[in-house]
Order: structure tokens, then C-alpha cells, then sequence
């Protein structure tokens, strides 16, 4: 007798992947995005805050994500050589950005 309870509790979680926000920094292939994620760290010795980014390559089936936009993520099976991530959402646009506050627009002659 396997108490049914149990097995399921102990058993390794599926479906559980990662997700990423970063920066569209190339859209240039076809159906491929490559996405700049930026992190923080503290020195461990310096106690300064150092910047790291990491790359990666990710589908985008509708070519739908423009240079500049903030993009979510999602780990998926490998793609192609370099392709491990999917574009689950496109999070900010990057023509949206607010207003330069006192500017006047260009008049046309």
C-alpha cells in the first residue's frame, strides 16, 4: 500500500519555469529576439554595487517586440543552438514613453 497523499507531496514540482524581464536589444533575425537582462549585485569585499547583464536569445513567433521594448521571458526547450527562451509578454512599449514635460513640437513649414 503507497499512501497516495505522500508520493504526490514529495514528488518534484513540473511545469514550474523560469521567467525573465530584460530589454530588447536586437530584433534583426527572424522570429528571434535578443533580450539584455540586467541584474544586481553587492561586492562581497567592497560591499559596492556592481551591474551585470546576461543575453539571451528568445522566440518571438509574430516578430512582434521592437528594439527597445521591455519584454517578459519564459524558459522553453531548446530551439534552435542558442534559442532556450520563448517572449511570453511585451511589458512597455518603447515609442510609449512619457512626454518630455515644456517641449514644444517641431511646426511644419
Amino acid at each position: 500500500m503507497t499512501p497516495t497523499g505522500s508520493a504526490q507531496a514529495q514528488a518534484p514540482l513540473r511545469g514550474v519555469r523560469k521567467t525573465l524581464v530584460g530589454l530588447v536589444t536586437s530584433n534583426r533575425m527572424a522570429k528571434t529576439i535578443v533580450v539584455r537582462v540586467d541584474r544586481l549585485s553587492r561586492h562581497p569585499v567592497y560591499q559596492r554595487v556592481l551591474k551585470h547583464s546576461a543575453s539571451f536569445k528568445a522566440h518571438d513567433e509574430k516578430n512582434e517586440a521592437k528594439i527597445g521594448d521591455l519584454v517578459k521571458v519564459m524558459e522553453t526547450r531548446p530551439l534552435s543552438k542558442d534559442k532556450r527562451w520563448r517572449l511570453v509578454e511585451i511589458v512597455r512599449k518603447a515609442s510609449l514613453a512619457p512626454p518630455v514635460p515644456d517641449a514644444e513640437e517641431p511646426k511644419a513649414p
